[in-house]
């Protein structure tokens, strides 16, 4: 009897693959929110001001469902700090957080240590 393997992936499922040259161009970086605040008429939506160490940004996130503005405060998260800015419900934003999404929820990728602000993710 031979053995099982699991059911490979469809293919409109698996993601585009991109060079290492192309991934290099995208600039993760460390940020520390110092301030978060609701969007009014918005339900999914919150303004961080996260500094990342060269400068402070306004960044809109799509996780006030999953985090309320208070438990943000100080935490260190990663941005997309080369992205073109671009407005959300009116409100700019100069970046976007990563986060992965577990039982349809935003989970923010953050650190089990100490990292400095501005830090280059690779």
């Amino acid at each position: 009897m031979s053995e099982e393997t699991p059911n490979p992936v469809k293919s409109e499922e698996t993601p585009n693959r991109i060079g290492i040259e192309e991934f290099a161009r995208v600039q993760l970086r460390v940020g520390q929110v110092l301030e978060a605040e609701k969007i009014e008429g918005s339900r999914k939506l919150l303004k961080l001001r996260v500094d990342i160490g060269t400068e402070v940004r306004q960044v809109v996130a799509g996780i006030a469902e999953a985090y309320e503005p208070e438990s943000l405060l100080s935490r260190k998260i990663v941005i997309v700090a080369n992205l073109k800015p671009a407005r959300l419900m009116g409100v700019e934003s100069d970046g976007m957080v990563v986060a992965a999404t577990a039982d349809g929820k935003p989970v923010l990728a953050t650190f089990a240590e100490d990292v400095p602000n501005g830090a280059l993710l690779k």
